[in-house]
């Protein structure tokens, strides 16, 4: 069964989309975080159902991290995606908090040559879990702020409340 909740952030208002798990803390398991005006957002389904209570323990870890006090999230994720989208993801998930990477440096990590930064970008542009799965932490090779799904200027909010 899928379940859904909103909740608010600094960066507006983020829709979370879940599965059940018996595994996850709180038995749901994050598919999918996004905000209005994302590209490729999920959008609510007549049969998903509404249900805060099954989000609360990642409510909880997002308010921590808007507020400052958490630095790695500890949530189970509903995995999907090509086996280099799952490659790309897991080198994301291992980018420290408050440090960015280039796309080339994404693209070396994964044993990826430097040609391909453009699928590297695809893959990251394709994260269904903005926030927790740090794809704002990926920047240009000259340093410059490129791509972010929700919008550079949300890029921008989250790269300064981890760098300040």
């Amino acid at each position: 069964m899928t379940v859904y909740t909103t909740i608010d952030s600094p960066l507006g208002e983020l829709l979370l989309v879940g599965e059940e798990s018996a595994t996850a803390k709180g038995g749901t398991a994050l598919a999918a975080l996004s905000m209005p005006g994302q590209k490729r957002a999920a959008v609510v389904q007549d049969d998903w159902v509404e249900d805060a209570d099954a989000f609360a323990e990642i409510a909880s870890q997002l308010r921590a991290y808007f507020d400052g006090t958490l630095t790695d999230f500890d949530i189970e994720y509903v995995t999907s995606g090509s086996d280099f989208q799952q490659r790309v993801w897991k080198a994301l998930e291992a980018i420290p908090y408050g440090t960015t990477l280039s796309y080339g440096e994404i693209a070396t990590r994964i044993g990826a040559s430097r040609a391909a930064v453009r699928a590297v970008g695809t893959a990251i542009g394709a994260n269904p879990l903005l926030v927790v799965r740090p794809c704002h932490r990926v920047i240009g090779a000259n340093g410059a702020l490129t791509g972010y799904a929700a919008g550079l200027e949300r890029k921008q909010q989250l790269l300064d409340l981890e760098i300040s």
